[in-house]
């Protein structure tokens, strides 16, 4: 049997972000159906690291994503 899966049937994981491991111009990527979400999350949680990003939605190795700098 067949099951049309949609993208609200995939809940995210929790992300742990390593903000005060990285160096500037340091990157990572995380893989997400929601990239938009995710945008939020990751700035949300930079601001309360204080830490300065710069975020892109991209597609890595076929994932669609989000690539997160430090910038500050």
């Amino acid at each position: 049997m067949h099951q049309n899966l949609q993208q609200n049937d995939f809940e995210e994981p929790e992300w742990l972000f390593p903000f005060d491991a990285m160096d500037i111009g340091d990157s990572f990527f995380i893989p997400t159906l929601k990239p938009a979400n995710m945008v939020y999350v990751i700035d949300t949680r930079a601001k309360s690291a204080k830490c300065k990003i710069r975020l892109a939605v991209q597609v890595h190795e076929g994932c669609l994503g989000v690539r997160v700098w430090r910038i500050g």
